[in-house]
Formats: C-alpha cells, sequence, structure tokens
C-alpha cells in the first residue's frame, strides 16, 4: 500500500509540474475566437514562463488574431492541432522599430512576426497553423513605396537607419525606406528549434534566422502563393543548421544559404557554415536550394541530400556578382530527384548581375570545391556555370548524373571541371558545351539521343582536357567538336568510337592535333 501511495504521489507530482510548466494563453486574456488582438494576453503569458524560468506558451484549437511575438531564452511556443495564428496586418502594430536583417544589410526596421534577440533554448511548434496575412505587405510594397517614400514608415526608418552604409550600391528596396518583416528571425540566438508548424503568407522571407548557433528546422510546412521574395528557409551567418523532412512552396527560392551583402556584409563578415539540408520536397519556387546572391561573409561545408524539387524554377543555384566578395566552397550535393524545372537544373553563376571585370580585390567572389552526385533531372537546360574571367570557377564536379533536357550543360570560365558517368540527353545542342576552360575532365560523357548534325561534347578555347570511357549511342555523326585559336592539350583515350561517323572535328583555328584515338 505504501509503494502505491508513493507511486501515486509521484505521479501527481509530476503532473503537477508539468502543468506548471504550460502556460495557456487563454488563461493570460487571449481569445480564440478572432474578437480581439492576443498581442499583450501572450507576452504576459511569456513573461510568467520567463519568470518561472521558462515554460511551454500553448495555444489551444481556435482562431486567434496577434501582432509581433517577441521570445524569451528558454520558452516553447506551441501551437496546437486545430489553432491558427493570424498575424495582423496593420503596420503599426509592427512599431517600435528593431534591430533585423534585411536581405543581407543590417537594418532597424518593423519587428518581425515572431523575433527573438540574443536568447537561447527558444522554440516554435505544433501542428498548428501560422498565418502571416501578408497580402497587405505585398501590395504596400511592390506599389506605394515605390512611388513615393513620405509615409510614416519610410520616415522612421530614414530616421534610425541615417548611418547605416550605403545599403545598395545600385538602388532600390533599401532606399525606398519599407522593408517588409520577415515571418521568423532569431537574430543571435543559440539552439534554435522550429518543429512541425505550417506557415503560410509570409509578409517576406519566412524562417530566417540570423547569426544564430545550432539551429534546426524539421517537420515543417511552408505554403506562400505566388507573391515578391516570399522565400521558405533562410538561415543567414549561421553555423551548425540541420533543416530535415520539410514540405516548402513559396514565392522565391525554397531554401536560400546567406551571409550578408557586399560591403556590409563583409563587414560583419560572418560566413553561412556547417549546414545539413536532407529529405526535403520543394515545388513551386524560383529555385530548389539556392546559394547567394548575398554571401559576401563566405558560405562554406555545406551538405544538400535526399530531396525532390518537382515544379521549382531551378533546382540547385549558386549565385554572386562582382562587388559581393566572400567565398563560396565545400558544397556537397547528393541523391537528388528534379522534374519539371523550367530553367536550369543546376546554376553556378559568378555574373548573375551585369559587370565589367575588375582587379581582384575584396569584392571579388569566388566558388570553389564544390560536388554533385546520384542525380536524376528533367528540364529545359541541365547545367550553367558561369565564372568570372578574374576568378574562374574551381574544382567543380559532377558524378553519376542521369539528365533529360532541351540543353545541356554550359560552361565558361572555369577551371578544374570533371564529368564522371554523366548522361544528358538533349533536344537542342551539345550534352556538353565548355567555353574559356582549363583542366576539363570528361569521364563516360554523352547522350543516348544523339542528334543530326550536332556533336555531343564541344569545346571552344579549352585547354588541357582529358576525355576517356565514352562510348557514344548508334547514331552519332560526330562525338568532340573543337573551336577555337587557344584550343590545345586535347586528349582522348580508352573511347569505343565504333557508332560514331567521326569521331573528332576541327575548325580552322585549332592547330593542335588531338592526341590519341
Amino acid at each position: 500500500m505504501k509503494r502505491f501511495l508513493s507511486a501515486f504521489l509521484l505521479v501527481l507530482t509530476f503532473s503537477a509540474a508539468r502543468a506548471q510548466d504550460f502556460y495557456n494563453v487563454l488563461k493570460y486574456g487571449a481569445k480564440n475566437d478572432s474578437t480581439k488582438l492576443s498581442t499583450a494576453a501572450i507576452a504576459k503569458a511569456i513573461d510568467a514562463a520567463s519568470k518561472a524560468g521558462g515554460g511551454t506558451v500553448y495555444f489551444p484549437a481556435g482562431r486567434y488574431c496577434t501582432g509581433p511575438i517577441h521570445l524569451k531564452s528558454n520558452i516553447t511556443i506551441e501551437v496546437g492541432a486545430g489553432a491558427i495564428l493570424y498575424f495582423s496586418d496593420n503596420f503599426d502594430d509592427y512599431l517600435p522599430m528593431v534591430p533585423s536583417r534585411y536581405e543581407g544589410i543590417d537594418v532597424t526596421s518593423f519587428s518581425p512576426l515572431f523575433y527573438a534577440y540574443k536568447a537561447e533554448n527558444i522554440t516554435i511548434k505544433g501542428r498548428g497553423i501560422i498565418d502571416g496575412q501578408g497580402k497587405k505587405w505585398w501590395d504596400y510594397a511592390e506599389g506605394q513605396s515605390r512611388k513615393s517614400q513620405d509615409s510614416k514608415w519610410q520616415q522612421e526608418f530614414k530616421r534610425l537607419n541615417a548611418n547605416i552604409l550605403k545599403p545598395d550600391e545600385q538602388g532600390g528596396v533599401i532606399d525606398r525606406a519599407f522593408l517588409r518583416p520577415p515571418f521568423i528571425q532569431p537574430m543571435f540566438c543559440k539552439n534554435v528549434l522550429i518543429e512541425g508548424i505550417t506557415i503560410r503568407n509570409s509578409p517576406f522571407w519566412t524562417v530566417n534566422p540570423e547569426f544564430c548557433e545550432n539551429v534546426t528546422v524539421t517537420g515543417v510546412t511552408i505554403n506562400n502563393p505566388k507573391s515578391p521574395n516570399t522565400d521558405g528557409i533562410n538561415p543567414e551567418s549561421c553555423r551548425y543548421v540541420h533543416i530535415s523532412n520539410c514540405h516548402i512552396s513559396v514565392g522565391d527560392d525554397c531554401i536560400t544559404i546567406k551571409s550578408g551583402k557586399d560591403a556590409a556584409g563583409r563587414k560583419m563578415n560572418v560566413p553561412a557554415e556547417n549546414y545539413t539540408i536532407t529529405n526535403c520536397t520543394m515545388l513551386s519556387g524560383h529555385g530548389g536550394v539556392v546559394i547567394g546572391s548575398e554571401m559576401s561573409g563566405g558560405v562554406k561545408k555545406i551538405v544538400i541530400s535526399n530531396c525532390v524539387f518537382d515544379g521549382t524554377d531551378r533546382g540547385i543555384r549558386i549565385k554572386t556578382v562582382r562587388g559581393r566578395g566572400g567565398v563560396v566552397e565545400d558544397i556537397r550535393v547528393d541523391n537528388i530527384v528534379m522534374k519539371n524545372i523550367r530553367d536550369q537544373m543546376i546554376v553556378l553563376d559568378m555574373q548573375y548581375a551585369k559587370t565589367t571585370p575588375e582587379p581582384v580585390s575584396e569584392r571579388t567572389p569566388r566558388f570553389r570545391n564544390i560536388h554533385f552526385s546520384n542525380i536524376t533531372a528533367e528540364g529545359n537546360q541541365a547545367g550553367l556555370l558561369n565564372g568570372l574571367s578574374e576568378m574562374p570557377i574551381e574544382n567543380v564536379s559532377f558524378s553519376n548524373l542521369n539528365l533529360d533536357a532541351k540543353q545541356g550543360f554550359t560552361i565558361r570560365e572555369a577551371r578544374n571541371i570533371a564529368f564522371h558517368n554523366v548522361q544528358v540527353n538533349t533536344t537542342i545542342g551539345p550534352a556538353v558545351r565548355a567555353e574559356s576552360v582549363q583542366l576539363l575532365r570528361l569521364d563516360g560523357v554523352g547522350s543516348a539521343t544523339p542528334l543530326a548534325g550536332t556533336p555531343q561534347v564541344e569545346l571552344g578555347d579549352v585547354q588541357d582536357a582529358f576525355i576517356y570511357n565514352s562510348f557514344p549511342a548508334a547514331g552519332t555523326e560526330t562525338y568532340l567538336k573543337l573551336k577555337g585559336a587557344k584550343t590545345r592539350s586535347i586528349v582522348l583515350q580508352n573511347n569505343n568510337f565504333k557508332y560514331v561517323k567521326a569521331p573528332v572535328s576541327q575548325d580552322e583555328a585549332v592547330t593542335e592535333r588531338v592526341v590519341g584515338p
């Protein structure tokens, strides 16, 4: 009997402790029938939990209206199944402005919808929905703020940001001084978890941790309609980031890795590093997983695996421009399926905007040590590698790719590029076209659907190429075409050209004879 009573008391004690850990927002004055803005009541629940050392602020089923929610250390926000949080679309509710970051520029601006600053052990989770009601933000940013900078919000932004670096060297949204808030933006936080929640209608970027350490985003669904800059998950200048089991369909890029823009990003000089992205599906969006273009603090040690992109404009996209600076390096992409890709399946573009060559300096970006493997894809173009004349893309490999594309790979201004067991079935042009490339290896590269009058590989002004283990399909007229006066040191070995009418053709500008069969 004594044992039974002891066990019973232990259960009661544990249950009481659990009850004390939970702070039901209804008990602090929140309404779950959409009749009242519950911002103050939610803040009271958070304060109560914080004073107790931490706890879970709980939203039972119902419909809530709220302004921004500011998290403190050791606080969990749990949105229960059947609960929907509608965030106010009254811009005044997001005042006073707070320290934030907007497209890689450090500013003071509207409060994010969920915000934390220098907090630890914070969580947003649950089976409920959070809705940013972004349409009013989108319409104002794309309409009125382009016409005038005279609103009270723009005047306040200018007052608070008078001393920031000139933000955008080409002018643009910062100059308009109306910056939509991100949906979830923890700043300088540690141990951040976002789990299970459904997010929709973000005013701007959706999940946007800044300068954070140990961030996990898992089992999250993000649905934004066609809308301006409503990226899904944008961890910027963070380290130890884990993104898994998410489903994303948005108005811009699905997942984007960033680290600050131009001089402002180089001043902070905080890289994005040690990220893993796995087991995610991406639907509508400009890109599946994107690095840049704001990458001035550097991006390194990134692994992307086991994902499906279906209907995005591009698959994997790494982009930058002269003036950014920063280095993108040590990137691994493996085990990816892409379908219905409207533009390129793989993009490494260092000329995202039109610029003129300049001497190498801190403004010069670099791409190096980037590797793709085990990819099946279908879409418009297999890939584009577009480096800078003063800073070619370096050390990129493609292994075990099977691609059905209208166009194949185009490679410009690059060095040490390798293809191993890559099949590109095109309807227009060669499988691989390279221009101004040094050190190119093509191992088992070709197409199962040879085109009349079209070589499978075309090299222009390419130096030091090694082409081997090729077995072109029956019907191939020409496997390799060489162009350009700078083309030299082209070696072919261990190829089977039994079905090829003319294995190699070269124009008059190519003066050096190809070595090997």
